[in-house]
């Protein structure tokens, strides 16, 4: 009977145009249209269709999506097989047999789904709560009419606790400041620009200023900076190291009309004094007097300015898309720009020590510059918003790092780069753990120094932070993973959606597959990270010409008309959704048809004992393609270069192609304000040993050792008598 029924049916399916064969070929379609957003919402709709022709409740295929979603293809086979077993047992309870048949297609039509590593579920839970929670205060904020935003949080804090004290400055004059005070100070700054300026006609309106100075002027530019956030007038905060044309650039792209500038950096304005001038910018300094002409001096107005509070309707004009800061971006492409922060940003932004765990209680120590986002948002607002105190230092010195937390009894710390490893390079003291540091944030740390940090100093918890200034996504490593940037989760990524793709590493852009779309990566593949532009989540840009935002766009990822920004980022995420920092594009090179990731073989070279640091990029040979590996490196105190042991471990541990051929030992590796390795200049110098003084190496196959690079080498390399 069953061998009868069985052939009929089979009949059915084959005959042509038969509707067995019409539902066929339409799951095959949907088969084939991919892995898709468009693809996966039609197959859903074929199900629904499917169980409303059938008359059947669509709620079974609801709960098997949900069950698959959560607990991924093999254990919801077995629950599914389990719930067909128990069906004659359990029938007044179980759907009806067309409502699992259509479970089982739901199944079948959608893309496979790996589980998601159920041991992260409440943490991916309660961190999607807290991502909710802070996302609909923020937005209750902006929905008033003005915007209530971080000053007004300032001013209620000023109001409600005069004598708690925020900030603590540990430069010259080392002292504490209450929340009345920087509101004395900020309210100072409004009437002495007014004096000065003849009126505040040039600061409203959405007019920008500007500041320049360097960090033993934090105070002072901080309550200049409230001020002017009081008359609702957006800062550009521009890196003092800045000279010459990126100075002008930097101050005219922000669109600034007020400049007040550090007197220690006169050489600086100076020079540049004519063009600004040129362009009707005010300048002064933050001092009692100015000795150049032309320029005004506000020191002696902010001493006699009165503490008057400055009336909240001169910023009733601003709105939740106004921009309240310009953060300048570091400029690897090209000059910096200024990325856009609004208002709604900044507050999203402040609300990050919070999501982390941070209290009122806290007391937070950094020694970041100002004019980058860490030091400046993380830091300073931060504790300003939640009522915490912050520690600030002028400068990081890693020998009285842990003499400052004790004495401040700090809980928080902020790095970047490589700050956490200059602390495990120190001397080891007998009082290392004795502190009161729970809680360490920031960005750019290796997993070797992670481990090693917590095994000396204790067990402190390491929130590794993943964004860019300009960016419209952010990741946190919630669950404290080792080396991992940050966790996302089927919750966290309906919420921010993004892409990792496969790239191509010399045009540095997406590669595009036979229809024109962004081909993504499996997990534990390296792939750019593009992150989708959303009316929720928008990528806000940078000040001036449009085109400047528009390169880093990138249209038609997953579908015709998507966008996304790009972030340069090449990442990759394991199966359990943590994500770690591959490269970015820039530094990554090719050599002999291979794509080699700088930071992949720093993390090698590392593990030599005599090395303390590393610093890996590629050079240019003349009449090669691509560029051939080369390691700036630092010597470990009391130790020599072995260039034997140095050749064993680079070919024990590295693929020929990714080998450095080169070895330059420095005192000292240059680094960034925010204390990243500088490449740039490397680069430019390349093995040239006419240009650099420090003693150079080259990987010799035949001594099997890296020899010393001398004049005859460099000349056989340059004309290609020198095997590479």
């Amino acid at each position: 009977m069953f061998e009868g029924w069985g052939a009929g049916l089979r009949g059915q399916i084959s005959r042509p145009g038969s509707p067995w064969q019409k539902l066929l070929a339409l799951c095959r379609h949907f088969s084939e249209e991919g892995a898709g957003a468009m693809g996966i919402w039609l197959r859903l709709a074929f199900v629904l269709l499917l169980l409303h022709g059938l008359q059947q409740p669509a709620w079974p295929a609801a709960v098997a999506l949900a069950l698959r979603w959560l607990l991924g293809d093999s254990i919801f086979c077995v629950l599914l097989g389990l719930a067909i077993l128990v069906r004659p047992w359990l029938c007044p309870w179980m759907p009806h047999w067309l409502s699992l048949a259509a479970a089982a297609l739901t199944l079948t039509l959608l893309p496979a789904r790996s589980p998601p590593g159920l041991r992260w579920l409440p943490a991916d839970v309660a961190y999607i709560i807290r991502i909710l929670h802070l996302g609909l205060h923020i937005r209750a904020r902006m929905s008033h009419q003005p915007p209530d935003t971080f000053v007004d949080s300032f001013e209620r804090r000023a109001r409600a606790q005069p004598g708690h004290a925020p900030l603590v400055w540990k430069g010259p004059g080392s002292r504490s400041f209450t929340f009345r005070e920087l509101d004395d100070r900020a309210c100072q700054a409004v009437w002495a620009l007014k004096a000065e300026l003849g009126g505040l006609t040039d600061l409203l309106g959405g007019e920008s200023a500007a500041l320049l100075v360097l960090d033993s002027q934090t105070i002072p530019a901080l309550g200049l900076w409230l001020g002017l956030a009081k008359l609702g007038c957006p800062v550009a905060w521009i890196n003092p190291h800045a000279r010459g044309e990126p100075l002008v650039h930097s101050v005219l792209s922000s669109g600034a009309r007020l400049l007040v500038v550090d007197p220690d950096l006169q050489e600086n304005l100076e020079e540049v004094l004519p063009k600004l001038q040129a362009e009707n910018i005010r300048c002064f300094y933050l001092s009692q007097s100015s000795p150049t002409p032309g320029v005004g001096a506000l020191g002696a107005a902010l001493d006699v300015a009165p503490t008057d509070p400055v009336p909240t309707d001169l910023r009733a004009g601003i709105t939740p898309q106004s921009p309240a800061l310009f953060i300048y971006t570091s400029g690897t492409t090209g000059l910096p720009k200024p990325a856009i922060v609004t208002h709604e940003r900044l507050l999203q932004m402040c609300k990050m020590l919070s999501l982390c765990g941070g209290t009122a209680d806290d007391v937070v120590y950094t020694v970041l510059p100002l004019y980058h986002v860490t030091g400046l948002i993380l830091g300073v607002l931060s504790c300003l918003e939640l009522g915490a105190t912050c520690v600030l230092a002028p400068k990081f010195s890693a020998s009285r790092f842990w003499d400052n937390c004790r004495q401040h009894g700090v809980t928080v710390i902020l790095y970047v780069g490589e700050v956490l490893r200059y602390l495990c390079n120190t001397p080891q003291r007998p009082e290392d753990r004795t502190h009161t540091v729970r809680l360490a944030m920031g960005n750019g740390l290796r997993a070797d120094v992670w481990q090693s940090f917590q095994q000396r100093f204790g067990p402190i918890q390491i929130l590794e932070i993943y964004g860019s200034t300009e960016g419209n996504i952010g990741f946190i490593n919630y669950p404290g993973r080792c080396g991992a940037l940050g966790k996302m989760s089927c919750f966290l990524r309906m919420l921010s959606p993004f892409e990792l793709v496969q790239f191509d590493t010399d045009a540095e852009e997406p590669v595009r597959d036979n229809r024109g779309f962004c081909v993504p990566v499996g997990p534990g593949e390296a792939g750019l990270l593009l992150t989708q532009v959303l009316r929720h989540q928008p990528f806000l840009g940078y000040r001036g010409a449009r085109e400047l935002s528009e390169r880093k766009l990138v249209r038609d990822v997953r579908r015709k008309g998507d966008v996304y920004f790009n972030t340069g980022d090449v990442l990759a995420m394991d199966e359990e959704g943590f994500l770690y920092f591959r490269d970015r594009l820039g530094d990554t090179f090719r050599w002999k048809g291979e794509n080699v990731s700088t930071r992949e073989v720093e993390s090698v070279l590392s593990l030599v004992d005599f090395l303390q640091e590393v610093n890996v990029y590629g050079v240019s040979v003349p009449g090669c393609e691509g560029k051939v590996g080369m390691a700036a490196v630092q010597l470990a105190p009391g130790q020599t270069f072995d260039g034997q042991r140095m050749y064993q471990h680079v070919r024990t541990w590295l693929p020929a192609y990714a080998a450095p051929h080169f070895i330059r030992i420095q005192d000292t590796l240059a680094i960034t304000s925010t204390f990243k390795l500088v490449k740039s200049r490397l680069v430019r110098e390349g093995f040239n040993v006419g240009v650099i003084t420090d003693p150079l190496f080259v990987l010799d196959n035949q001594a099997k050792a890296f020899r010393p690079l001398t004049v005859d080498m460099y000349q056989a390399v340059c004309n290609g008598t020198w095997r590479l």
